[in-house]
Formats: structure tokens, C-alpha cells, sequence
């Protein structure tokens, strides 16, 4: 048995996002009952040069939408970074599974050795599909979707590894 492109990133870019606005609500409910505004929440970093809650949201988000779309081989939309409420960013998740869920199999099957070029800070990166998905996209949707389960745990939300991982 193969495992598509398709298969290994649009659930999983779906499930990890869906996943992602569970441990918020959570993280959300605990503020609210500590009478903790949503800014200051979202704002909530572990160390002073880290991203704030919000940031990490954002950029989970978009490793997903722009992954997904350029593997597709098209031009990724672009979400605005300017939720300051809970409501905001629940609705940032929502559209982004919603972009995702927007692709089809057949638009990412195939993709394993399409050229992607990125231009970053750092500079320029180069992956062909499959190395672009496993090396890069997914490493990052999970990295920023963890650092905002961390960010919610240290703030005193009672949410555990199987909030992380979702049920099935």
C-alpha cells in the first residue's frame, strides 16, 4: 500500500489544524474562568524572543494553506495577520481548513517532484515536492501547533497529549 500526497498532507494538514482549535478553546475557557483577557492570552509567549500564542497560530496556519497550495502548483492565498480576539482566530483556522479541504486528490497526487522555490529571510530554499511536504511543511505545521499547546499548558490549561493528538 502507497501513501499519496493527498493522503500525507491534506488530512494531516486538516487534522493537526482541527486539532490545534480544540487545545484553543480549551486554553480559551481556562482564561475566561481566571478572568484573563483574549489579548493578553494571545500574546502569551514562554520566552521573551518567542512568538506570541497568536503568531504561532498564524504561521500553523499558513505552513498549511501555502503547503497544500503549492503543491497543487498554485498561487497561495494570502490571510491577513490581524486576529486580536479568540472568536478571530478560531475563524483564521476555520478558512484555513477550508482553503485546504478546497484541493483535490488529483491537484496534489503527482507532486513528489514538483520544483518549489521559496524565497525566506535566510535566503532562497529549493525542494522538489515530496521533500517540501516531509521536510519543511509538516515539520512546521506540527512545530507551531505545539508551541501553542506549550504556550496554553504553561498558562495553566488542563490539556494533555491525547488533546494534542485529537480523537478519533
Amino acid at each position: 500500500m502507497t501513501l499519496s500526497m493527498y493522503q500525507a498532507s491534506v488530512p494531516v494538514a486538516v487534522r493537526a489544524l482541527t486539532n490545534l482549535s480544540a487545545v484553543l478553546k480549551k486554553g480559551h475557557a481556562h482564561a475566561q474562568s481566571k478572568q484573563v483577557e483574549d489579548a493578553t492570552l494571545l500574546q502569551t509567549r514562554l520566552v521573551p524572543d518567542m512568538l506570541p500564542l497568536v503568531r504561532q497560530v498564524q504561521i500553523a496556519c499558513d505552513m498549511a494553506t501555502r503547503g497544500v497550495a503549492r503543491l497543487a502548483g498554485v498561487e497561495p492565498a494570502a490571510f491577513e495577520d490581524n486576529e486580536t480576539t479568540f472568536a478571530q482566530v478560531y475563524d483564521r483556522i476555520e478558512r484555513a481548513i477550508a482553503y485546504v479541504q478546497g484541493f483535490t486528490a488529483e491537484q496534489i497526487d503527482g507532486s513528489e517532484t514538483r520544483a518549489i522555490h521559496l524565497k525566506m529571510r535566510s535566503g532562497e530554499m529549493h525542494f522538489e515536492g515530496q521533500s517540501y511536504l516531509l521536510d519543511f511543511v509538516l515539520p512546521n505545521v506540527f512545530f507551531h501547533c505545539t508551541t501553542a499547546y506549550n504556550i496554553l499548558r504553561e498558562a495553566g490549561t488542563d490539556i494533555g497529549k491525547q488533546d494534542f493528538i485529537g480523537r478519533n
